[in-house]
């Protein structure tokens, strides 16, 4: 080693301090010489270790701060060594690889300034910085750097750690802005089915909602018939063909009376009830929930969610999925109770017809309609001929049965374009809105006709034919007023009875009989 300047000569000084140019003047200036021993102190000073490696890879010179920080005894450097038996060491310590040695070798050959970081044994971590000089050889300098990298390392990972909880933070946020929207969403879905008057209405509130609230998704809303025999098609939404009908028995969900969900990734069986492709294709993951109300099972909601969609997401649909089948379910129960007390209000009992009181409501409603439009409606009274002796001759219960074929008779005729009502006892009336006073006319022939023909069996038998008179009264052309609407129908009917029963009598103009 050079410590002490026991080696060092004027030579290596001129190496290292040259004579520089005097200022203004072309001719040289006297530099003094650089004491070696100061030299030495200089270098000795510094904070890193200082090698002086020469243009043909031996060691010229080294401070004695290379010692500390490559925590190297004396023997390991000294002036004359090779460089490759200084790296050579350095592998064997564990300081350097194989790999990076020669890549090192490579780099002093390229005349370039480079550096890299040693892993001391002990853990410390050392720059390397080599810089060639321009007499040829390389002054390298050994920093301990290990504090810095674990500040930098510390700092990084604080920051890592920050990111990472920023992102947490916005995922989470971003996931209670989503749950609140889907709260919201079905809050008003609630709101609004609660606020249907009819099943139609549910059905178009249904689809927009599940729309929004499992986008991406496809499905199908089924309700048992009457009969309960088969459950009929409601409503679709995502481009769903909707099928008229389907058996119970073709949904494992309704099989097994709870939610079933199919998967292709696990052992499940598909439903019956999925169309055949290519009506649309078979899904890979679908669910099927009964819709449940008080107890009784009213439908079946069946969902395909997006084939795209993650595990995480799909999870999250069918809870979502769930909820929605809660509310669709009290819903349609709602609707149901409302539609039976409705007509239980509004119908008669025995014949399913719409009652006195809706009539007249009707009635009413439609001459305030007529009269905003400037338009015309049809009033028929009608009565069946001789309904006392089907009582006093075959009974009551064929006298029940003779007005249940009326009702029918007046259900298939005009049930979609009238309001046919039992007035009370034997008697009947038909609202035909929008009709003229002619068209009124032909529908009471065609019902008088149509009753006629029909044939009653009661018991082992035949009841006697039935017939009808009909009175025909129109607004504007007979009165103003419902009352008095009612009235020259009524009076019409009186004259059809006069004339014989079974016939059709056209109620006179105004001031007429």
């Amino acid at each position: 080693m050079l410590a002490t300047g026991d080696s060092w000569d004027q030579g290596s000084v001129n190496r290292i301090v040259r004579d520089k140019p005097a200022s203004g003047s072309g001719s040289k200036a006297h530099v003094p010489r650089l004491d070696p021993a100061l030299a030495m102190t200089i270098l000795n000073s510094m904070e890193q270790g200082v090698l002086l490696w020469s243009a043909d890879a031996a060691c010229m010179m080294h401070n004695d701060r290379v010692f500390a920080v490559l925590e190297l005894g004396p023997e390991a450097l000294y002036p004359g060594l090779s460089r490759a038996e200084f790296l050579r060491a350095a592998i064997r310590r564990g300081e350097l690889t194989g790999a990076r040695v020669a890549e090192v070798e490579t780099r002093f050959a390229s005349g370039l300034p480079f550096e890299f970081d040693r892993t001391l044994p002990s853990g410390r971590i050392v720059s390397t910085n080599a810089r060639p000089l321009s007499g040829g050889g390389h002054v390298v300098t050994f920093t301990d750097v290990s504090q810095a990298r674990r500040a930098a390392d510390d700092l990084a990972d604080a920051k890592a750690r920050a990111e990472a909880a920023e992102q947490k933070a916005r995922t989470m946020l971003a996931q209670e802005q989503a749950w609140r929207q889907e709260a919201r969403l079905l809050a008003e879905l609630d709101e609004w089915l609660q606020s249907c008057q009819s099943l139609a209405e549910l059905f178009e509130i249904v689809v927009s909602f599940i729309s929004r609230l499992l986008p991406g998704s496809a499905g199908e809303l089924y309700l048992y018939s009457n009969s309960r025999d088969v459950l009929d098609g409601s409503c679709a939404w995502g481009n769903m063909p909707l099928q008229d009908h389907i058996a119970p028995d073709s949904c494992w969900a309704l099989r097994r009376g709870r939610p079933y969900q199919f998967d292709t990734r696990r052992v499940a069986f598909p439903c019956p009830h999925l169309p055949d492709p290519p009506a649309a294709p078979a899904p890979d993951r679908y669910l099927c929930l009964p819709i449940v109300a008080h107890g009784d099972t009213v439908g079946l909601l069946h969902v395909r969610f997006d084939p795209e969609a993650g595990d995480d997401i799909l999870d999250h649909a069918r809870v979502l999925a769930v909820q929605c089948g809660e509310h669709i379910s009290l819903a349609i129960a709602n609707v149901k109770l409302r539609n039976e007390l409705h007509d239980q209000s509004t119908r008669d009992p025995l014949t399913g017809l719409f009652n006195r009181r809706y009539f007249l409501e009707a009635l009413r409603s439609e001459l305030a309609t007529a009269r905003r439009r400037n338009g015309s409606f049809g009033l028929l009274s009608l009565d069946a001929d001789r309904f006392k002796a089907f009582n006093d001759n075959h009974g009551h219960d064929a006298g029940d049965m003779v007005l249940r074929s009326v009702a029918e008779c007046l259900f298939e005729q005009c049930g979609d374009s009238g309001v046919p009502c039992r007035y009370g006892g034997e008697e009947f009336a038909v609202l035909l809105p929008g009709a003229t006073l002619e068209q009124s006319k032909r529908l009471a022939e065609s019902l008088r006709a149509k009753i006629e023909e029909r044939q009653v069996r009661y018991g082992t038998g035949i009841l006697p034919r039935i017939t009808v008179s009909v009175g025909v009264a129109a607004y504007p052309d007979h009165a103003n007023l419902p009352q008095e609407l009612l009235h020259v129908a009524d009076r019409a009917l009186y004259r059809a009875k006069d004339a014989g029963r079974n016939c059709v009598h056209i109620a006179g103009r105004r001031g007429g009989g």
